[in-house]
């Protein structure tokens, strides 16, 4: 696993089309004579084209890590790039209530235009990061890493990873060609999914791919021991129970890196970590995070 640290994640090009898109999907690419393409027929009707406006964002809750302040702002710009933007609070931050995280001025119109996209990105990057921090915090004392994995929003991957980061997390790789990653359905066709032979099926897919880092998942120790053979970077711990779970990490300590997955909840990191495991995986980071409530204000018209 190669080290990711946190940087803005508007440099990805993914970042980028994606912002686009998320802006015509509400604001929609109609033909007209004005010089943005975006439409907000409700301001367009209410409010006056010269009115300008100050307005922040941000948290009504406790405890929220900043993710995304970089995206509304990429959001905004888009939208109209004469909106001048300042971040108060950046990515990875921790935030009171009430504390401004950006603070933005420009014309009204298009403030409202860019309001809900960049508030759409913003609440689900910081519940995703702020979850992380829990899980993080939950783990510290043993120097667990806490992975993401590729449970995440179909083309929404570059935001939700990123988001991970800055709640202090790490990303496991970033798709399918990043890593070989041998799981339950790969070892079923592999040999009929014979248990003593993955140590075959890890030299098998260095042939293949052999600068890629090899993890395989196992299930029981016998799995585990067999895998062993082959040395891959990292054996999966799958939904293991902690007694086993702290067998395998003592067999595998000064041999390979150990990743415990499957249901792990935040009341039980603790517990998974105290065994040694180099790394707990955490589909819930991304799937299951929800939205921090956020809110867009004006502070002077």
């Amino acid at each position: 696993m190669k080290a990711r640290t946190l940087k803005d994640v508007m440099l990805s090009p993914r970042a980028k089309a994606a912002v686009l898109f998320a802006l015509d999907e509400d604001l929609g690419n109609v033909s007209r004579a004005a010089a943005s393409p975006w439409l907000d027929s409700t301001s367009e009707a209410l409010v006056d084209p010269k009115a300008v406006a100050t307005g922040e964002i941000y948290a009504k809750g406790e405890g929220c890590v900043v993710a995304g302040a970089t995206v509304a702002k990429a959001v905004m710009k888009a939208v109209d790039p004469k909106i001048s933007v300042r971040i108060c609070k950046p990515d990875g931050s921790s935030v009171k209530p009430g504390e401004p995280i950006l603070v933005f001025r420009g014309k009204a119109r298009s403030i409202l235009a860019a309001e809900r996209t960049a508030l759409n990105f913003m609440q689900r990057m910081c519940a995703t990061a702020t979850l992380t921090k829990k899980f993080v915090d939950a783990t510290k004392r043993y120097g667990t890493m806490i992975l993401d994995t590729r449970k995440t929003t179909p083309t929404l991957r570059v935001f939700e990873k990123y988001a991970v980061l800055c709640g202090g997390g790490s990303n496991h790789r970033m798709g399918l060609y990043d890593r070989v990653l041998m799981k339950d359905n790969h070892r079923r066709l592999w040999r009929g999914g014979n248990p003593d032979e993955l140590d075959k099926a890890v030299e098998e897919a260095r042939k293949h791919f052999p600068k890629l880092d090899v993890e395989v998942e196992v299930e029981t120790l016998r799995e585990c021991a067999s895998a062993l053979k082959a040395k891959p970077e990292w054996i999966m711990l799958d939904n293991m129970s902690t007694a086993d779970m702290k067998k395998c990490v003592k067999m595998c300590r000064g041999k390979v890196k150990t990743e415990a997955s499957g249901g792990v909840t935040l009341d039980r990191a603790k517990e998974v970590a105290a065994t040694g495991v180099t790394a707990i995986s955490l589909g819930c980071l991304t799937h299951s995070a929800g939205s921090v409530d956020l809110s867009l204000e004006w502070k002077a018209v």
